[in-house]
């Protein structure tokens, strides 16, 4: 058989659409515009390129579009101030002192033992139901006698004539009456694999050993959004930073957000040394609000270690952030609101009307998530239960948001106030598409964890 080498092309139906730049072109349009490039005058061009079929015309419309992204300047009244490097996040910091209480070491050890566990848990909750919208999630768990949401969704619960009326797709999931430890996902094969980055590297780690340890550890299939394009990027010769900004429009997405878990846990009482241990993760694969989502929550959980106040815990966190940011501004609102006494409804449905849910730009971006968390955590009260289930019911990133506020609380509250109706599923497992850690216990991973301090 003879090639002919000049025809020889990828196949762009089959790749999946974060692999390639334009695949959604009108996210990165509506990222340029939040972040306040001065990009208004290519949206025509935006739109046109949206729609040109998947192929070599496409692609090489997106090289241009990419290269009036890189090179559009801030527009002059843009009222935030966002930087990318660790200097320039540190100068716009508002710090946030608060009363700390020292754990001693079988609370510590509880403490540490609780966040890994909360983490799951939360995870396990909205992992079966991630990607519903709350036009299908509303009448789920109304017709499963589970609203508002109190417990786990279980496959008993679902009839063959509720798998009919639900539009998202049910079968198939992983729900907590048929699982035996928590299933692969991302969520958790993170905190797993950070563990890893520790031992092997040390806490003085680099961006640089993250990503060598992206490349090791997992295939490119453990890993979505920006977190896959860092990883092609990473693979075609772009290192850190640049690999977070190489035709990355799912830059300021959830995907840090949910990696900087670890670095809480090692950092208990100290959150800037866990939100830099965050930035230097963070900023392989995120700029601006993408960076400063898992700083924000890193120092979330180090401060839970050493505070019950759930305010206090949220303002640490807030603390290692730029006052300039747009994320400090929408979770500076959801407090403001909490203390003024809105109600959890009233702020749940303004977090919906800012950020389309029925988008993949709205669902997915870390503003979005993180305003969810920071409300559920506020109308929870500390209660573990309560707290990861309001955060699954609104919707977005229901694994993700879960999974960090079991982290947090189950930090603050230790292991035992996570009680045996959401630990039962895991059997005390975490299963995982890390090579050579595919299964975990979590009892095995608390306890490490002591060790990295």
């Amino acid at each position: 058989m003879k090639y002919n080498f000049g025809n020889i092309k990828p196949d762009y139906e089959n790749k999946r659409y974060w692999e390639h730049y334009t695949a959604e072109i009108m996210n990165e349009f509506t990222q340029c515009t939040d972040e306040g490039l001065d990009v208004a005058g290519y949206k025509e061009l935006f739109e046109a390129v949206d729609k040109i079929p998947a192929g070599d015309i496409k692609k090489k419309m997106g090289d241009v579009i990419f290269e009036a992204v890189m090179n559009s300047k801030i527009l002059p009244d843009y009222k935030y101030n966002e930087p990318s490097d660790l200097e320039g996040i540190r100068a716009l910091r508002k710090k946030h002192d608060f009363k700390k209480k020292t754990p001693d070491a079988e609370t510590l050890r509880k403490k540490i033992h609780g966040a890994w566990t909360g983490r799951v848990c939360g995870c396990l909750l909205g992992k079966p139901v991630e990607g519903i919208r709350s036009h299908d999630m509303k009448p789920l768990l109304e017709k499963t006698g589970n609203s508002p949401m109190y417990r786990y969704i279980n496959e008993s619960d679902i009839t063959e004539k509720l798998y009919e009326e639900i539009s998202f797709g049910l079968k198939g999931k992983c729900f907590a009456d048929i699982t035996h430890g928590m299933p692969v996902d991302d969520d958790t094969n993170y905190v797993v694999l950070y563990q890893q980055i520790i031992e092997k590297y040390g806490r003085d780690f680099t961006p640089e050993n993250v990503a060598e340890a992206w490349l090791k550890y997992q295939s490119i299939n453990s890993y979505f959004t920006a977190e896959r394009i860092a990883f092609e990027n990473f693979v075609n010769g772009y290192r850190p930073p640049y690999s977070a900004i190489y035709k990355n429009p799912c830059r300021e997405w959830i995907g840090a957000q949910i990696r900087g878990d670890y670095f809480g846990y090692i950092n208990p009482g100290k959150p800037e040394e866990a939100a830099e241990m965050a930035f230097k993760d963070a900023c392989i694969s995120h700029v601006k609000n993408g960076i400063y989502g898992e700083m924000w929550v890193s120092a979330m959980i180090a401060a839970a270690a050493v505070t019950d106040s759930i305010e206090d815990i949220i303002l640490a966190g807030l603390g290692e952030i730029p006052e300039s940011s747009r994320l400090y501004s929408s979770i500076i609102s959801v407090l403001d609101e909490y203390k003024k006494g809105v109600k959890s409804e009233d702020v749940f449905k303004r977090i919906h009307k800012e950020y389309d849910e029925y988008t993949g730009y709205g669902w997915c971006h870390t503003i979005s998530n993180a305003m969810i968390v920071a409300a559920s955590l506020l109308y929870g009260k500390g209660d573990f239960g309560k707290s990861i289930c309001m955060a699954v019911e609104a919707c977005f990133d229901t694994d993700c948001n879960g999974a960090t506020i079991g982290s947090i609380l189950g930090m603050r509250n230790g292991i035992d106030g996570i009680s045996e109706e959401w630990t039962k599923p895991l059997e005390d497992t975490i299963h995982t598409s890390i090579f050579g850690f595919e299964k975990v216990k979590i009892s095995e991973c608390a306890e490490n964890t002591l060790k990295h301090m």
